[in-house]
């Protein structure tokens, strides 16, 4: 199975440990990052997709953070 996250955070380094971290698990970057500005919280936020290949079927309750 093919495992897809969105990672998400306001444009500070909390964002970028948060892929590095993905990254350092096994995740791989997948398509552009996204950067728009939150007009509610009045920051820029930052978005970038990540996948993995895992064993075993798809199950929606599997905490894909774990992976």
């Amino acid at each position: 199975m093919r495992a897809y996250r969105l990672l998400t955070h306001e444009d500070s380094s909390a964002f970028c440990h948060k892929v590095t971290e993905a990254l350092s698990k096994g995740w791989e970057l997948y398509g552009d990052p996204a950067y728009a500005y939150d007009a509610a919280s009045g920051v820029m936020r930052c978005a970038q997709a990540v996948v993995k290949d895992v064993e075993g079927p798809y199950d929606p309750e599997v905490k894909l953070g774990s992976l």
